[in-house]
């Protein structure tokens, strides 16, 4: 069983980064992620990227990565390199697959969700609503095997990672403590690209972290579920793991995640009053304390004293 300590520090070079996607503008959760991560990289004298994470082009909305651009730089969330966007990253992504298939560590999948509730029922498993299923490994061969022909990888199919046996990984998170996974019981081989030929967001983050030096991974606790997924594909290909920080989630009044699937509104950023006024509701979401609140207070002042406040531990709270 892996135990797995962050192995990054300020002192490697501290290169952080914030990665929506362009599926809407910015709402109260996202300018969360997208402040905890600021002021993290910013106490931490390090780099703050922004990458645009449009792989999923059916959800996209045309113009809303623009949106999102004006969204920050109002709120005066400046980033430190070009911004990128993932459906320019491609190759690397496919390069990525092809070295996962040498190492006879993938296999294709024709199954459909529906096709995986039934084998899971049949086995008497119900799977609780807005959880993810388990795949049953309905169409894991007996032997993974390298598929020579390299346009099998292209064919309408998806494309799974074959997990070993007994995968439990253990790892520290900054702010969550030290948390495990069993992938095969939580898990099973999850997919690398999708039937439509998407790559899915667990391999195409993996590499542009790595590709872009990504040493510390703060965002929202939704995806802590998502890090020991993330992890093993690192740690196969190679690829050095970041420290990781999840944030807590901003919620409705439902109790469900605020997102653009619930209708959560876009933050008001039309002038600089406005945007302060989110920035302020966002630094209370994550315990900051006892900072400027005169009219009269620019937003980089405001900054200035939110990263001298940032303290990763009240964000466990």
């Amino acid at each position: 069983m892996p135990n797995l300590k962050n192995p990054s520090s300020p002192a490697d070079g501290y290169r952080g980064r914030f990665a929506p996607s362009p599926t809407g503008p910015l709402h109260a959760g996202s300018l969360v992620a997208a402040l905890g991560s600021w002021l993290d990289a910013r106490q931490n004298q390090g780099k703050w990227l922004l990458r645009i994470e449009d792989l999923d082009t059916p959800r996209c909305i045309p113009g809303a990565d623009q949106e999102i651009l004006r969204q920050l730089l109002a709120c005066g969330l400046t980033w430190d390199e070009e911004p990128t966007w993932q459906s320019k990253r491609q190759e690397g992504y496919k390069k990525a697959l092809e070295r996962l298939n040498e190492l006879k560590m993938v296999y294709s999948c024709t199954c459909s969700r529906q096709s995986i509730k039934n084998a899971l029922e049949a086995r008497g498993v119900v799977t609780p609503r807005n959880q993810e299923m388990v795949y049953p490994g309905s169409c894991r061969p007996q032997e993974i095997r390298t598929y020579k022909n390299g346009n099998t990888l292209l064919a309408e199919a998806a494309w799974r990672i074959a997990l070993p046996p007994d995968l439990i990984l253990h790892f520290e998170d900054l702010a969550q403590g030290i948390q495990s996974q069993d992938l095969n019981q939580e898990v099973g081989d999850f997919v690398l690209r999708r039937r439509d030929g998407v790559f899915t967001y667990q391999l195409a983050v993996v590499v542009d972290d790595a590709e872009q030096g990504i040493t510390h991974i703060v965002r929202g606790a939704d995806l802590l579920n998502n890090t020991a997924r993330q992890i093993h594909l690192q740690g196969v290909l190679g690829y050095p793991m970041p420290s990781y920080l999840h944030l807590p989630l901003v919620l409705d009044e439902h109790g469900e995640k605020l997102s653009k699937q619930t209708l959560a509104s876009a933050i008001h950023t039309e002038n600089a009053q406005q945007a302060l006024q989110e920035l302020r509701k966002a630094a209370r979401h994550l315990g900051l304390s006892d900072l400027p609140d005169g009219k009269d207070t620019s937003i980089a002042e405001w900054l200035l004293a939110a990263t001298q406040a940032w303290d990763r531990k009240i964000t466990s709270s």
